[in-house]
């Protein structure tokens, strides 16, 4: 009485398979196929995450990195048995860029950008510079002054966890 679903059954390669939201690799140094996290499952999560660090959603910062947070630990205890180490490197580097961005729209007017970058260690004369600059939010976050400013740690002090100190504190196959 079992309806078979034709499009998800097959015979392959494990190369080819998804399971449970797992796809699977071949490790040529252990001669042996390993799990890892699937292209579409990640761009679920991508997608998700962007969502969550979306400039238009008017709620604060720090409410977002709570959300955030709930992701990434949820996200990681589920595929923790997968091998992701550079995957979620590149999550979380893109995870604080926007947050950053995030951060920078949320400063609103040019003075308070200046203000607020001088509080965070940044010269006067760029401060100024960046906080006066007409170009995109995503180009002003990548330029050098606003990483400077709101560094990792910052980050990580304002309350955000790091995708892959978390990942490796929780890594089963590590």
């Amino acid at each position: 009485g079992l309806k078979v679903n034709m499009t998800k059954s097959k015979v392959d390669r494990p190369s080819g398979l998804k399971y449970l939201g797992f796809g699977f690799y071949f490790d040529s140094r252990a001669h042996q196929f390993k799990a890892k996290p699937h292209a579409k499952s990640v761009a679920k999560f991508k997608k998700r995450m962007k969502g969550l660090t979306c400039r238009s959603w008017g709620v604060s910062n720090s409410y977002k990195v709570e959300k955030l947070n709930q992701l990434i630990r949820g996200w990681i205890n589920y595929f923790k048995i997968g091998s992701m180490k550079i995957l979620c490197a590149k999550l979380d580097a893109n995870i604080r860029y926007r947050l950053r961005i995030c951060i920078w729209k949320h400063w609103k007017t040019p003075q308070n950008r200046a203000k607020n970058l001088m509080k965070l260690g940044i010269d006067r004369i760029t401060a100024y510079k960046v906080g006066y600059c007409s170009r995109a939010y995503a180009h002003v976050c990548s330029c050098g002054a606003v990483n400077i400013a709101i560094t990792n740690k910052r980050l990580a002090s304002f309350g955000l966890i790091s995708m892959l100190d978390y990942y490796t504190e929780r890594c089963v196959t590590c």
